[in-house]
């Protein structure tokens, strides 16, 4: 656990590279621990503050902190990348997701919110954006399902359902999955956050596969929500994974 004075060293780092972010001009937004707090006021020890770009912007963020004096790392080109302090404290610099379904663009920043961090007003992605990132997280060791449940609770009748119908397409089925999920979780307040409409237009989809022919493709989507758990699936069973973007 952090010591207070750990906690205070923490926070004067991320509010300096809020600071040099303003400076440097390139748009950015915060998500990650900050945006959930933000958003459902849920507290949980972090060890990095998420700063989200565009693709074409991170590069520029990276050569902007190198000339600060900050170490820079292109941690993976296909999505993240991070800049250090001489102490080792780190802030993740996101442009996509490890499944490259999640690409930030244009419409992330005409979505975001705006709040105040550390006495500074701020720009968080949007709340459908957040819970779209997090449907794909169903890691062995990190599992956002709690994450979704929480933001659908305290945002749901608030969010742009329609919206975040649209970012599902065409992994519906996750969607469906939370609606399912946010049921058995709370089972006295679906109703008033889930749409029952597009819930069960949801079912409608799910029941109307069982009409189609078999898929010819033995195709895995697992590696989209699990990037290590379903690799003997591709491995060793013989089946097919494909992302939808690539870089």
């Amino acid at each position: 656990m952090k010591t207070n004075e750990e906690y205070n060293k923490t926070a004067m780092f991320y509010k300096q590279i809020l600071l040099l972010l303003k400076d440097s001009a390139i748009p950015f937004l915060i998500g990650g621990s900050f945006a959930v707090f933000e958003y459902t006021c849920t507290t949980r020890e972090t060890k990095d503050m998420d700063i989200y770009c565009r693709p074409e912007d991170y590069p520029g963020i990276l050569k902007f902190f190198a000339g600060k004096g900050y170490e820079v790392q292109q941690t993976d080109v296909r999505w993240l990348a991070k800049v250090f302090n001489e102490e080792g404290r780190f802030i993740d610099i996101i442009f996509d997701t490890v499944n490259n379904i999640c690409r930030v663009d244009d419409t992330w920043f005409e979505r975001a919110r705006e709040a105040t961090v550390f006495d500074m007003p701020v720009s968080f992605i949007s709340p459908e954006h957040l819970i779209w990132g997090k449907m794909y997280v169903m890691n062995r060791e990190r599992y956002d399902g709690a994450d979704v449940n929480h933001l659908m609770l305290k945002q749901g009748e608030r969010l742009d359902w329609p919206f975040l119908k649209q970012l599902m397409e065409p992994n519906w089925h996750l969607l469906l999955s939370c609606f399912l999920l946010f049921q058995f979780v709370y089972p006295a307040d679906y109703f008033r956050i889930l749409p029952r409409k597009m819930f069960e237009e949801l079912l409608e989809r799910a029941k109307a596969q069982y009409d189609l022919p078999p898929p010819v493709e033995k195709v895995c989507r697992g590696p989209w929500i699990d990037q290590t758990q379903y690799q003997v699936d591709i491995k060793e069973w013989d089946y097919k994974s494909y992302t939808i973007k690539t870089v």
